[in-house]
């Protein structure tokens, strides 16, 4: 997935060469390879369909259950903060500091993993991630609840961008690419689901420990099966990236920089005085001031930046890159507060609240299956402007919703229009970045990726949370429905930028490294191939 006329991206910072191209050029140089049945085929790194199968269903399982840790918790926490006796300004901390963790750390591992390799990082993170959620099941206190929940927070944080990473690399440009990418969205709003029933149920009939139990054992079953199914890649990564080094000035920067300004925004609006609150007011200018080190430091201090700037060069990489965090905001703003709307608003029980989120689950099946079809057929930005268009709706829906508000006039349009939003702005992003992204570059394009949507969410759920509040403190009666119309206003920004962003169809392409052979005046083979030498090599 290309536009018209862009610039090759380039493989690295030292990179100058004019990579402009056009689409008769494409044509020309595109003859020497059958770039539809490379993109159709099976890569040449699986053994049989089986060991794709299981290769898959560990990175699209990985998601699920990193969805389920973070959506069910909200369900059971009034139960937690019982039993462990939460006092009521510290019930908000086990269910943030997971999200906080993992969304701080993403760059840090994304580097790692163009480093060693994702096989390593993949698999330390998921182990760890089930260690962790185990652990927490077994809390006694909830000091000990808010430890695990942090430390499990650096396994998605690990295991995320290098699922990206992997299916990046593993796939060429094409169908099946689509189809794999497409089912990896899906996962997420499946496991939101499910987190949610998990939550509802083993809270009513069991005990909240189970939650934690019951999920500790699907990622252990991951665990095994991303051992045994994941390419050993470390030789490889580090034969291809031998002069790929750690930013640690970015990492001492970007990480607390993240971690306070998250932090801020995040408690302002439920801090004792809101942002007058001094802890409040200092931890986010210091945050502030750590990002714009982190800025100086990526941009004239380090060698090889942790979120190199020409990594936007790729035409309309920075534009979608703003787009898709205001886009993730809206999102996040729609999953804290539906489930507040129909939980307290309109009087659903925490399992009714579930079922009554079965459209977003189903639709993101639907899409997904769908999309994986269709994606070589539709112009990226047609599919873009109707993401949008699902996400102005779906705030819209709830803005107007009135409290006896009708279950299939608001709500069921609504989730409809919330799994079109994020499935499909998910699908053709994820596909576009990693498609003009190089191989020793897809850990950052991954942690890019899920950077903008652990930000986003948080950033502009922050930002919600304070114009709530100060609804409220002002005598307000709108309550709740101040976010969806800050939310409707955020998707107009989303719809705008969309429309401007001229992507075509993610048909068969070459992959970044055969278009810079081709510039070279090399015939190229394809990606699979030159990892079958290299891989010979290094042993």
């Amino acid at each position: 997935m290309r536009p018209k006329g862009e610039e090759l991206p380039s493989s690295g910072p030292d990179d100058n060469r004019d990579h402009s191209r056009t689409d008769s050029d494409a044509t020309e140089l595109d003859d020497g390879l059958d770039l539809d049945r490379l993109g159709r085929q099976r890569p040449a790194v699986f053994k049989n369909g089986l060991h794709e199968i299981l290769f898959c269903s560990s990175l699209l399982v990985s998601m699920f259950m990193a969805e389920f840790f973070i959506s069910g918790f909200n369900i059971i926490l009034p139960n937690v903060s019982k039993a462990l006796e939460i006092p009521k300004g510290s019930q908000t901390w086990p269910a943030s500091v997971f999200s906080l963790v993992t969304g701080s750390f993403l760059l840090p591992f994304g580097r790692l993993a163009d480093i060693h390799g994702a096989y390593v990082v993949f698999n330390a993170g998921i182990v760890w991630f089930f260690v962790w959620s185990l652990v927490s099941g077994f809390s006694v206190n909830y000091q000990m609840l808010i430890v695990a929940r942090a430390l499990g927070g650096l396994g998605p944080a690990a295991f995320l961008p290098t699922s990206i990473m992997l299916l990046g690399k593993t796939y060429r440009p094409g169908p099946r690419k689509n189809l794999v990418f497409s089912l990896w969205s899906a996962f997420a709003p499946i496991g939101f689901f499910l987190g949610i029933i998990t939550g509802g149920a083993t809270t009513e009939y069991m005990s909240w420990r189970w939650y934690f139990w019951l999920g500790s054992v699907v990622t252990f079953v991951v665990c095994v099966c991303s051992f045994a199914t994941i390419p050993r890649d470390r030789a490889q990564t580090r034969a291809e990236n031998a002069h790929v080094n750690m930013d640690y000035w970015g990492v001492a920067t970007v990480v607390p920089g993240l971690i306070l300004t998250t932090f801020a925004l995040t408690d302002g609006a439920h801090a004792p005085d809101g942002w007058r609150t001094p802890y409040i007011i200092i931890t986010f200018i210091l945050g502030i001031l750590c990002l714009a080190a982190t800025v100086y430091v990526e941009g004239w201090v380090a060698e090889q930046p942790l979120l190199p700037f020409d990594l936007f060069k790729p035409k309309y990489m920075a534009r979608l890159s703003v787009a898709l965090f205001f886009a993730y905001g809206v999102f996040g703003i729609f999953l804290f507060y539906a489930s507040f709307h129909i939980s307290d608003y309109m009087g659903a029980s925490a399992l009714q609240t579930a079922v009554w989120f079965a459209p977003m689950a189903a639709g993101g099946v639907v899409l997904a299956t769908v999309g994986g079809f269709t994606l070589h057929l539709l112009p990226g930005r047609v599919l873009l402007v109707f993401s949008a268009s699902g996400f102005l709706a779906t705030c819209l829906l709830f803005a107007f919703a009135p409290r006896d508000g009708n279950y299939w006039a608001f709500i069921f349009p609504a989730m409809l229009g919330s799994t079109i939003g994020v499935d499909i702005t998910f699908i053709v992003t994820n596909v576009f970045i990693t498609t003009n992204v190089a191989r020793e570059r897809q850990g950052i394009a991954g942690a890019l990726i899920n950077s903008l949507l652990f930000v986003g969410i948080s950033f502009f759920l922050g930002l919600a949370d304070l114009a709530v509040s100060e609804d409220e403190n002002r005598g307000g009666t709108q309550g709740h429905k101040v976010a969806f119309w800050f939310a409707t206003a955020c998707s107009a920004v989303v719809l705008l930028i969309f429309a401007t962003i001229k992507l075509g169809k993610a048909e068969s392409e070459l992959t970044v490294e055969e278009r810079m052979r081709l510039e070279a005046g090399r015939q190229p083979k394809p990606e699979s191939e030159t990892r079958h030498e290299a891989t010979t090599l290094d042993v």
